[in-house]
């Protein structure tokens, strides 16, 4: 859920070709701030709008650690691996080329928002009453969702946005991937989850339980692609038995 994966659902197909390396990191730099950009103004929108107010502490705060934690990963990847920053912008249903998966997409675009919604309604009606001590270390585990995320970047070059098998790519089986098979999953989900609650909602938690099993429907028909596409995908499934939590499943 990007550079990060919600940043990519969210951006779409942003990189085009360009003549040489100058133009080509002139692009992606280009694209990649302006994506960052409209991410973040879509997200005050969602919102600000319902909250009826930009007097809403806790949004500001979140808005800050969501994009400092992208900003950072994003300068990473620009510095160490352009190609995986290439690859995470190539991304949105429309990327997809399963029909299913087009549509798990759309599915978790629409709930990620809903997230924000719901948070600005319930400051607007006061639904939750949520110290502010509560939000801010909140937002130390959302920040902790996005380390995760960038240490599987980090780990995993192939990290693709979409479903798919790159020509020369690898089954990675360190780092993270030594725990679960989908720790980039674990992560997003981790900063979903307090994401509401960094800003001052309850409620949110609701639409985290219908965007996880999408997610989850979305690692099992991504493990059955790898299975028949990328080799010595079934032996590392042997050997790392979990798809998602430690322990649990």
């Amino acid at each position: 859920m990007t550079i990060l994966h919600i940043f990519s659902l969210s951006m779409g197909h942003i990189i085009n070709k360009a003549d040489n390396w100058g133009d080509y990191m002139d692009n992606i730099i280009g694209k990649t701030i302006s994506g960052f950009i409209m991410l973040i103004v879509i997200m005050g929108i969602l919102i600000f709008l319902p909250a009826w107010t930009i007097n809403y502490l806790q949004a500001w705060i979140y808005l800050l650690t969501f994009s400092l934690s992208t900003i950072l990963i994003t300068i990473y990847l620009l510095k160490n691996d352009q190609e995986l920053l290439k690859r995470r912008l190539n991304a949105g249903s429309s990327a997809e080329k399963e029909k299913s998966q087009k549509n798990i997409q759309l599915m978790a675009s629409v709930f990620f928002c809903l997230i924000y919604i719901i948070a600005g309604l319930d400051y607007h009606f006061h639904w939750s009453n949520i110290p502010l001590y509560i939000s801010l270390l909140a937002n130390i585990f959302v920040m902790l969702g996005f380390f995760i995320v960038f240490l599987v970047f980090k780990e995993n070059s192939y990290t693709s946005a979409i479903i798919e098998v790159d020509k020369d790519q690898k089954v990675i089986s360190t780092g993270m991937y030594s725990i679960v098979r989908h720790p980039m999953y674990f992560g997003a989900i981790l900063m979903l989850v307090f994401s509401g609650v960094a800003l001052g909602s309850y409620w949110g938690l609701l639409i985290v339980v219908a965007l996880t099993f999408t997610i989850v429907a979305r690692l099992l028909n991504e493990e059955k692609f790898l299975f028949k596409n990328l080799s010595g995908y079934d032996e590392y499934c042997e050997k790392v038995p979990y798809h998602l939590i430690p322990f649990i499943w």
